[in-house]
């Protein structure tokens, strides 16, 4: 655990230590803060008392919302601002889902954003973040819309009104590809109140916009100079749903095609990352999009290149989309050589978790603070570092070691001003100290943040913030430790999501985590979005995906069977008995599964059961695989998680009941009342 042993120091930072841990939830998903102290529902209620469509005071219909410099001054002037319900009789926010492919870059070059906004489309768990469910144009419209952004440790909720720039007739924004599917430009609008314009959306940092659309840590690779486990890195980063997405070289917002079909100056989205059979051996690819909506690779693994009738047909046609959507496949070693920079985004750092691991996690520790010149010892030694405070040491001890995997992440970001137009990005960087107050390590770039990974071994370092300017700025810093159980009894390693033999302190955190990810307001889980969960978070492993997704009606029967109120939602209490139940029987259908099929056929079911403590004779379970197996009597495992919590509750409900007699009496109405809702 990283720990602030800075002693009392200048300028009020004993104050934003203590005021940052006063705020508790203030600016967590569950109460986030309010950009510009403008409430949604509030604003929305006074709307639809008065039938009145909202108009945004703060970012209104003009140019001072546009920026003075995106476009000539004789353009601006001719701008208008049209709402949906005047461009189209039935417009919706969203329409089928949430797609990458519902986005068509506009005029503005905020490619940065939307490959951003692209790859937040792949991962739900984030996606539901941003974008509130509770708005739309059918129900309550009022003109008014919001969207959630995390800024340096907080979420925030930006309220816009729901009137888009126009320029001839066409977008000035990002584009519908369903014309009346909105809500590409409309999250792309609060993202510019957020920004302070439009204009301040014309070039940025990719790193930036992932950051700020899941409060995740961010890596960036050089393709130049790659790390020598890149593949395994991609890899990983997929398998465990992280954001990415990567950048060419060139001047920025020139956007210039080349012959291949590559734009210079430009950001994708890096939407997958695979290894597949290819002739006798085996190959590395990478799928991208391009946020235009259009223009693709042309080269080797491009939609009609050769490549392709080389691998089975099976895998061509799970991985090929021969469409001119903007999104292609290339090689890992085509995509080094086309582009310069690669982006990994995620809560936590699991796409630096590859190889031989068994049981991983990573634990977090954030500290906010002001650095200021006045607290300066001197400068160090090298001319790069500038002065340093070394009162501002956070310590961290690094507890396990392995000279082939990452174990530490260190991510400094400066906190901006409120009118971030006038924002200007220091040069700062952090100096990593052993006990000997040795420097093992310093970057100093003029960027938002600065966040390096590490092989370090067991010991105990301290982290110290610095800017080479002789001006203050206030930070986040965040410090990212990675533990390993290596329990030599498993042959199979846990989810990055759902880890099974971690401690119990990090396992509730966990369970929790992934409830307030789902849960209605943070308070329960209905049926649906347990449905959703279980999709998400426990079949994302190969083994437990293989026997078919968990139904709506499985879920209502898992969650009836949790369900101690009887009220058709699960509480986090509720939640926490079934998710230590998830990893129980996930374990269990691991290890009986002994031919690695994804299924259990009867006497693998049988030894399942043992496993778990219960009984069950041979007419009971020949039932058990007619009712929960395929034609072949195999049980999946979501199949197989509903059978053994109904199998375990009814057990212990008859156990209860009888009190150590062999047989109970039971009226009509309380059987019916059993048997009928569980």
């Amino acid at each position: 655990m990283a720990v602030n042993v800075s002693p009392s120091q200048e300028r009020g930072t004993m104050a934003l230590e203590q005021g940052w841990q006063m705020t508790g939830a203030m600016g967590s998903l569950q109460n986030v803060k309010k950009f510009n102290n403008q409430d949604f529902n509030r604003l929305r209620a006074s709307c639809l008392s008065q039938g009145l469509l909202f108009e945004d005071a703060t970012f209104p219909a003009h140019i001072s919302s546009i920026g003075p410099n995106l476009l000539p001054e004789d353009k601006l002037r001719q701008i208008q601002w049209k709402r949906p319900i005047e461009l189209w009789r039935y417009p919706y926010l969203i329409m089928d889902g949430v797609s990458r492919f519902d986005i068509m870059q506009g005029d503005i070059g905020d490619c940065w954003l939307l490959a951003a906004v692209g790859s937040l489309t792949l991962q739900k768990q984030f996606l539901e973040n941003v974008l509130p469910k509770d708005q739309g144009f059918q129900d309550d419209y009022a003109g008014i819309f919001h969207f959630r952004f995390w800024q340096y440790g907080d979420w925030v909720d930006v309220v816009i009104d729901d009137r888009l720039p126009f320029l001839d007739g066409r977008y000035l924004s990002v584009q519908p590809r369903t014309s009346n599917e909105f809500w590409p430009s409309l999250l792309e609008k609060a993202y510019a109140k957020l920004r302070g314009s439009y204009q301040n959306l014309h070039g940025g940092y990719l790193s930036d916009a992932l950051v700020d659309l899941t409060g995740g840590v961010q890596v960036q690779f050089s393709l130049k100079d790659p790390p020598p486990d890149l593949e395994e890195i991609l890899k990983a980063a997929d398998k465990s749903q992280c954001l990415m997405g990567c950048t060419t070289s060139g001047p920025m917002k020139r956007n210039i095609e080349v012959r291949n079909g590559i734009v210079q100056g430009h950001a994708y989205t890096v939407t997958g990352a695979v290894k597949i059979r290819y002739k006798n051996g085996w190959k590395h690819i990478i799928r991208i999009w391009n946020p235009w909506g259009h223009g693709e690779w042309k080269g080797p693994w491009s939609d009609n290149s050769p490549q392709w009738d080389h691998v089975q047909p099976e895998c061509r046609e799970a991985l090929l989309r021969n469409k001119n959507d903007g999104e292609f496949w290339m090689s890992c070693k085509n995509f080094q050589e086309q582009f310069s920079w690669l982006y990994i985004c995620n809560n936590t750092p699991t796409f630096l978790d590859f190889g031989d691991q068994r049981c991983t996690t990573w634990s977090e520790d954030r500290h906010v603070n002001l650095w200021s010149p006045a607290l300066a010892t001197g400068r160090n030694n090298s001319s790069a570092a500038g002065p340093v405070s070394m009162n501002l040491q956070y310590f961290f001890k690094v507890p396990d070691y392995d000279s082939k995997t990452y174990n530490v992440v260190i991510s400094l970001m400066q906190k901006h001003a409120e009118d971030m137009q006038s924002a200007k990005n220091l040069e700062i960087g952090f100096l990593i100290t052993m006990e000997n107050s040795k420097v093992l390590k310093h970057k100093f770039i003029p960027t938002r943040d600065v966040t390096k990974y590490f092989i370090l071994s067991p010991g105990t370092y301290a982290v110290v913030p610095a800017t080479t300017e002789d001006q203050e700025f206030e930070f986040l810093l965040r410090i990212f430790t990675k533990s390993q159980d290596y329990n030599k009894n498993s042959n199979f390693p846990p989810s990055p999501v759902l880890p099974m033999d971690v401690p119990g302190e990090n396992q509730d955190n966990s369970y929790k985590a992934v409830f307030l990810r789902y849960a209605k307001q943070g308070s329960a889980i209905d049926a649906s979005q347990l449905q959703q969960l279980l999709n998400e978070v426990i079949l994302q492993d190969e083994m437990t995906s293989l026997g078919g997704r968990f139904n709506f009606d499985s879920c209502r029967g898992i969650l009836a069977l949790m369900d101690l109120n009887s009220n058709g939602r699960l509480t986090l209490q509720e939640f926490g008995r079934l998710w230590r139940s998830l990893t129980k029987y996930m374990d269990i259908f691991s290890k009986e599964d002994r031919n690695h099929s994804g299924f259990l056929d009867v006497s693998e079911l049988k030894s399942a059961v043992q496993s778990a403590g219960l009984a069950a004779n041979e007419q009971l379970l020949c039932l058990m695989t007619l009712r929960y197996g395929d034609a072949a009597r195999r049980i999946g495992f979501s199949d197989f998680v509903c059978c053994m919590l109904r199998l375990e509750t009814m057990t212990h409900a008859f156990q209860n009941l009888t009190e150590g007699r062999s047989q109970i009496s039971m009226t009509t109405m309380e059987w019916l009342t059993l048997v009928m809702y569980t």
